[in-house]
C-alpha cells in the first residue's frame, strides 16, 4: 500500500512543472499577419525589427535588400515605413553605408528612427521628417583593414573597446535622453551614451553571474529609468538602474528573445519566449508580465499559421492592447490585438 502511495506521489511531483506551465493564463487575441501592403516588386526577408511612432506609422527593419551579392556577405538590411493602415510610404536609407544585416529598429520620444545593424556593428539615428542620418555609432570592418575578416568568437572573448561594437542588437533611452545599447552577440555588455552621443560608460562581460551576459539580445527602459536586458543565453531578463547597478533578475517569462515595455501609468513588460522546445528557431509564445516579473498571461505558439509565431525578433508595445510583432522565421510583421 505504501509502495503504491509513493509511486502516486512521484508521478504527481513529475507532473508539477507541466501543471505550473499550463496554469499560466492564456490571453485571448486576434492577429492580422498580412497587415503590411508592400508594392508588387518589393518583398520582406526576415522581419528583424518593428517600431511605431507617435503618428501610428509602422517602421520595419527587414533582412531584405538587393539580393545581388554573394550568398555570404550580401547586404541584408532594408528600412521601410508604412502608415497606420499598413500602406507603404517609403524606404529610408536606401544603399546606406551601414546596411549589412538588420537586427532592430526603435523610435525615440521625438520620433527619431534608430536602426541597429548586427552585420556592420553600427547604430544609425535618422530624423523622422526626411530620413536623414543624424548620428552614427560604431564602425564596420573594411577590406582595407589589415585584420578584416568575418567576426570570430574567441574564448576567452576579446576585451570590449569604447566606441566600437561587436554585433550589437538593440537600443533604448531614459528620460534624460541617454541611450543604452545592448552589445551583443560577441561583446557581452551594455553601453551608455549621452544625448549628444558622447560615450559615458559600459558594464557587463560574458558569464552567468549578476551583471554578466550571454548574448544580450534586446533592451528596454521603464519610466523610472531602470534598464531591462534580455540576457537570452542565460534564460533571464536582468534589471539595472540607469548607472548599471544590478537590481534583480526575471526568469518567469520564458527565454527572452525580444522585450518591450509599454508606456502609461501602469507599464507592462512583454517578452517573446525563445525556448528551444519550440518547433521553430526561436519564439513561439509571448509573455505579458508586471515589471517585477509576475506573469499576467501569455499568448501564441510556434508555427506558420495566422495565429502562430516564428522566431519573434522584436515587439512594439506602444499600445499595450495592440502589438506589432516582427517574425524573422515567418518573414512577416503581425499585428496582434489582445482582449
Amino acid at each position: 500500500m505504501m509502495h503504491r502511495w509513493l509511486l502516486g506521489l512521484s508521478a504527481a511531483l513529475v507532473a508539477l512543472p507541466a501543471l505550473a506551465q499550463d496554469a499560466v493564463p492564456q490571453i485571448p487575441y486576434e492577429s492580422v499577419p498580412n497587415f503590411l501592403k508592400l508594392p508588387a516588386d518589393m518583398h520582406l526577408g526576415e522581419a528583424a525589427g518593428v517600431a511605431v511612432n507617435s503618428k501610428g506609422h509602422v517602421f520595419v527593419y527587414s533582412r531584405s535588400g538587393s539580393s545581388l551579392g554573394p550568398a555570404y556577405g550580401n547586404a541584408a538590411s532594408q528600412l521601410l515605413e508604412f502608415d497606420g493602415t499598413g500602406k507603404f510610404i517609403r524606404e529610408i536609407g536606401k544603399n546606406l553605408y551601414a546596411w549589412s544585416f538588420a537586427h532592430t529598429v526603435r523610435i525615440d520620444k521625438d520620433d527619431n528612427i534608430w536602426a541597429t545593424d548586427k552585420g556592420s556593428d553600427m547604430i544609425i539615428k535618422f530624423n523622422n521628417k526626411d530620413g536623414k542620418v543624424m548620428m552614427v555609432f560604431g564602425r564596420k570592418s573594411e577590406s582595407s583593414d589589415e585584420d578584416s575578416h568575418p567576426l570570430h568568437h574567441p574564448k576567452p572573448p576579446l576585451a570590449a573597446q569604447d566606441g566600437r561594437f561587436r554585433q550589437p542588437t538593440d537600443v533604448a533611452w531614459d528620460a534624460e535622453g541617454n541611450t543604452y545599447i545592448s552589445d551583443g552577440y560577441i561583446n557581452s555588455r551594455v553601453a551608455k551614451v549621452d544625448k549628444d552621443g558622447n560615450w559615458l560608460k559600459s558594464w557587463g562581460d560574458r558569464g552567468k553571474g549578476p551583471g554578466q551576459f550571454n548574448t544580450p539580445h534586446s533592451i528596454a527602459t521603464d519610466a523610472a529609468g531602470n534598464v531591462y536586458v534580455a540576457d537570452r543565453g542565460n534564460h533571464r531578463i536582468q534589471v539595472f538602474d540607469n548607472d548599471g547597478n544590478f537590481k534583480s533578475s526575471i526568469t518567469s517569462g520564458g527565454d527572452p528573445e525580444a522585450i518591450c515595455i509599454s508606456p502609461g501609468a501602469h507599464q507592462y513588460l512583454f517578452s517573446s519566449n525563445s525556448n528551444a522546445a519550440n518547433d521553430l528557431d526561436h519564439g513561439g509564445d509571448i509573455y505579458k508580465l508586471e515589471l517585477n516579473g509576475t506573469v499576467v498571461g501569455k499568448f501564441g505558439q510556434a508555427g506558420k499559421g495566422p495565429k502562430d509565431f516564428g522566431s519573434v525578433n522584436a515587439i512594439d508595445c506602444r499600445n499595450a492592447k495592440s502589438l506589432y510583432v516582427a517574425e524573422a522565421g515567418n518573414w512577416r510583421v503581425t499585428k496582434v490585438d489582445l482582449h
